[in-house]
């Protein structure tokens, strides 16, 4: 296990970068600081601050994009409390949540789990309550979050008025559909939405999916 001194790397750290793309990104991105525990969580991940990864464990307390519909973790900030390492703790084996959006889809990094291609980040799609590889690693991953295709992306999951909806929100909620996204009634624009706890949602939706994986 390396030291926290052989992980922070602060000339050659991708907090620059990441700081240029926040800058430049068609939707508005907070950087939130960084946390006390910044260090007992890079030291976890043992990954250096030379990685986007690493720097925004160390460097930040996660970012909020587009008004906080999508929440990349961090080392944790009393706007976004979740850190990457304590919302793992529990909720994943073989690979690590990274971020999750308002309408109930989570982010992974694939650590063998989800598919042969370790290293690439899977989407948790709330409306087929399956995990779909994106094709991109985690550094690809954050500037996609920061550019301008990330509006087709969700395209379908935004319905009249969700701006001032997601406003609404916490970043520890996001929103429960009524009749769910998963069936053949649910629609973000005719179903019901209630905002719940981001933890209760992952269990219900990850329950659901392992279901639906089994069923014939």
């Amino acid at each position: 296990m390396r030291p926290l001194d052989e992980l922070v790397n602060e000339r050659e750290s991708a907090l620059p970068s990441l700081i240029e793309w926040s800058a430049a990104a068609p939707d508005r991105c907070e950087i939130l600081p960084p946390s006390g525990r910044n260090g007992e969580i890079l030291s976890t991940l043992q990954v250096t601050t030379r990685s986007l990864l690493g720097a925004i464990a160390y460097s930040t307390g996660g970012l909020l994009v587009d008004g906080g519909y999508l929440r990349l973790l961090g080392s944790g900030h009393h706007a976004l409390p979740r850190d990457i390492v304590g919302w793992n703790q529990g909720r994943s084996s073989g690979f690590l949540l990274v971020a999750d959006d308002a309408v109930g889809g989570f982010f992974a990094l694939n650590g063998g789990a989800l598919g042969d291609d370790t290293g690439s980040v899977y989407y948790f799609a709330p409306d087929t309550l399956e995990w779909e590889p994106l094709g991109i690693g985690y550094g690809d991953f954050v500037r996609w979050s920061l550019g301008d295709t990330l509006s087709d992306f969700y395209a379908s999951m935004r319905w009249p008025g969700w701006q001032a909806d997601v406003q609404r929100l916490t970043t520890e909620q996001c929103f429960s559909f009524h009749p769910f996204l998963w069936t053949k009634e649910g629609s973000v624009e005719r179903s019901s939405r209630q905002a719940v706890d981001v933890a209760e949602l992952y269990a219900l939706q990850i329950g659901a999916g392992a279901t639906t994986s089994r069923q014939p």
